[in-house]
Formats: C-alpha cells, sequence, structure tokens
C-alpha cells in the first residue's frame, strides 16, 4: 500500500476511535453527575483593584450581560474617607489621597477589569435617578435598568450600555401622602412602590418588576414603551392594599399577600418566574400571566430581614438548580429547581473571601460562574467559580480551595 493512503487509514482509525472514546467520556460525564452538585471556589483577586482611588459602598445589584461583563451597582454614602457631595462626586478639596466615591454603575469583563463606569444624580432635571439605587439589569438589547428603594422612589430609569439616557417610567415622588411620608398603591398603573429589581424577558419583551419596598405586588410592562400590562400578588391574586400580614412567625401559614420587600423576579427558561417573597422566607412559581404553580420556605425559623433575597439559575441548558442568596444567614443555597429542595449551601459570616456580610445579589456568567454582593457594610463583589460537578452536603462553609479549608 503506498505510504499516503496508509496514513490517511491510520488517521482515520485513530479519528474514529477518538470520537467513540470521547462519546463514552460523554456517557461517563452524564452518568457520574447524577446525584451530585455545582460546586464552587472563590476568586480571591476578582475583580481587579479599581483605579482613581475609588471604593465603592453598599453593592446592591449584579447582572452579567451576553458578553460575559459583570455590571454592579452600587452606593457610595459619605464617610470619613470618602466625602461626597449631593450629586455623588468626591468633594473638593479631597479629604485624602485615599479614597474617593465609586460611579454607581461598574462594569467589568471576565478578567475582572474595570471596562465602563457612569451614573448617579443630575442636575439637568432631564430624567431623575433614585434616591437609594437599587438592582441592575441588561437586556438583551444591551439596555441598562436601574430600580430604586428611596423613600420617594416610584420609577425605574433605563440606558444604553455607556451609560445614556433612554427612558424613565414612572415619577419620583408619586407615592407621596398629603401630611408627609409615602403610601403604597399596588394598582398604580403609572408607578411604582420602591422597585426592588427587574427582570427583561427577550422572548416576548416585557419586563418583569419586583415592586418591592412599599407596594406588594409582581408587575409586567412592555419592556420598549413602559406601559403597565397586568399585575399580581401573592397566589395570583389582586394585591389587596388593606392586608398587611404583619411580621413573620415561623410555622404560620403563608400570607395571602407578600411582605415587602419583594425582592426579586426571575423567568427561567421554561418561562416559570420565580419570586423572592423576603421576610416570608418564601420563594413563589407562577406562570407569565400570573398563574400560580408552587411555594416553598427557605430556612423556616429566620426572622428579621428574611432568607430570600435573590436568585439566579445554573448555566446549563435545563437550569437544574437554583442560586439563592440569604443575606440574614449569610450563605448561599444551591438548590434543585424541579422540586425546591435545599442541597447544600456555602458560606458564613465574615469578612474573608468566601464569607460575607449581607449577600445581597447574585448573578451567574456562562461559565457557571456566580457574582454575589454584600451589603451594609459588606460593601464588595465576589466571585466564584464554578469547580464541575461534585458531593456535598448540608454547609461547605467558605468556598476556599480544599487544602485551605478549615481543619486541614
Amino acid at each position: 500500500m503506498p505510504k499516503r493512503p496508509l496514513m490517511f487509514a491510520i488517521a482515520l482509525v485513530v479519528s474514529v476511535t477518538a470520537l467513540a472514546c470521547a462519546a463514552d467520556a460523554l456517557d461517563d460525564i452524564a452518568m457520574d453527575t447524577e446525584g451530585m452538585v455545582p460546586t464552587f471556589e472563590v476568586d480571591p483577586f476578582w475583580p481587579k483593584p479599581l483605579p482613581n482611588h475609588w471604593i465603592m459602598g453598599a453593592t446592591i445589584g449584579a447582572d452579567v450581560d451576553s458578553r460575559d461583563h459583570v455590571w454592579l451597582v452600587q452606593r457610595n454614602t459619605p464617610d470619613q474617607f470618602a466625602g461626597r457631595t449631593e450629586l455623588g462626586s468626591a468633594q473638593d478639596p479631597v479629604l485624602s489621597e485615599c479614597c474617593s466615591p465609586a460611579p454607581p454603575v461598574l462594569e467589568f469583563d471576565a478578567d475582572g477589569n474595570l471596562v465602563g463606569s457612569w451614573g448617579g444624580p443630575t442636575d439637568t432635571g432631564e430624567w431623575e435617578w433614585p434616591t437609594s439605587n437599587h438592582g441592575i439589569t441588561v437586556d438583551h438589547n444591551d439596555n441598562v435598568w436601574i430600580g430604586g428603594n428611596g423613600g420617594a422612589d416610584a420609577h425605574i430609569v433605563k440606558f444604553s450600555r455607556d451609560g445614556q439616557f433612554l427612558a424613565q417610567y414612572g415619577q419620583s415622588g408619586a407615592r407621596a401622602r398629603d401630611g408627609g411620608g409615602f403610601a403604597a398603591n399596588s394598582d398604580d398603573e403609572t408607578s411604582f412602590g420602591r422597585v426592588a429589581k427587574i427582570f427583561v424577558d427577550g422572548v416576548e419583551n416585557e419586563a418583569y418588576i419586583s415592586d418591592g419596598y412599599l407596594n406588594r405586588r409582581v408587575a409586567v410592562l412592555d419592556a420598549s414603551t413602559g406601559e403597565m400590562k397586568r399585575f399580581w400578588g401573592a397566589y395570583g391574586d389582586a394585591p389587596m392594599a388593606s392586608e398587611n400580614p404583619g411580621r413573620y412567625v415561623p410555622g404560620e401559614t403563608p400570607p395571602q399577600e407578600f411582605r415587602p420587600p419583594v425582592h426579586c423576579a426571575e423567568l427561567s427558561v421554561d418561562r416559570l418566574l420565580y419570586v423572592c417573597d423576603r421576610p416570608s422566607n418564601r420563594i413563589s412559581v407562577f406562570q407569565t400571566d400570573g398563574t400560580f404553580v408552587k411555594e416553598v420556605i427557605i430556612a423556616p425559623a429566620t426572622l428579621s430581614q428574611g432568607s430570600t433575597w435573590d436568585i439566579d439559575f445554573s448555566h446549563d441548558p435545563e437550569q437544574r438548580f437554583i442560586y439563592l442568596a440569604d443575606g440574614q444567614n449569610m450563605k448561599v443555597y444551591v438548590i434543585e429547581r424541579e422540586t425546591l429542595e435545599v442541597l447544600y449551601s456555602f458560606g458564613d459570616g465574615g469578612r474573608q473571601p468566601g464569607l460575607f456580610f449581607a449577600v445581597h445579589s447574585l448573578a451567574v456568567d456562562s461559565q457557571g460562574n456566580i457574582y454575589t454582593t454584600e451589603t451594609y457594610e459588606g460593601k464588595r463583589i465576589q466571585k466564584f467559580k464554578y469547580m464541575g460537578m461534585g458531593t456535598v452536603s448540608g454547609n461547605d462553609g467558605a468556598a476556599w480551595p480544599a487544602d485551605r479549608r478549615r481543619g486541614m
């Protein structure tokens, strides 16, 4: 046989054998992952240090866009190190070499480089930055949505990815009450009641509003016009302003109304909406028209601010797992989405990498990595690298490399 056909035949055999081995390996992976869970390890060097002596305040929202860029919205309040003017810029003269308040919106690439920054109040009068910005979402058109849970915040603002103002839905102060203060109105079709978060559905071009800290509903808007299309409260019923569920009591029958804040509303690939009723420790599941499907109570002994702060889904095509941020108990849960069973958790209270102080929001990139934010004194974003499927049970503590964990 001539040398060239012989080499081709050998190469063909090698290729077929490699393909067969690869198929066997995929079968082995499929079998091996049954009963296993996603595992994570903190990356203590993500993101890279900010420029200009910038520091972050309470990090109050995170999202990942189609480029796997990570978006963060944060608040910088004046302190003894980083003074701030009314419009959010550094005081002049500055207080010291360090520090200056970072802009509210920060964009990082996958390697942790800061590639964009903007946002904050303006004196033009064209639009109103929330008095207490809360939550950030980058939609399928690369538009950036931000809500607010400050006293007067009854609106949503929308920008291009480079910070150009696009639209405002609702009006600041719309919930003002005669004699002072602000009143809820979960029937309002033009304004909101301290929005916690927005999810934008690219299939139907609809925005799901977690509304919120004053109102007690999920509201759905046309994402292009801001027109209100529908809204509902707990169990898919119309919200009842007169029925206040009061404080959560362990072992209670879940209330017929959401407790504020309604802190998240996230749509899965099979078009089920998962809603965080934070003070009730409840995740409620709905169809997109508001039809109630099921619910679960997470960490039922939890009081104060509750256990269900924010959710996102695993990166596999079926989104088999829910990741839940629990700021009161300082951990992230891994939950089987089909059964709503908690499989394990990682984290604990603390300031070292892999621990949390009030973990507030989370987002997942296309590689399966989780990004978490911390509010109050936490004031940081952390990356948890997806390490593949493994066996874990209970609480896994700080997600450190195996050789650096406690007791080793």
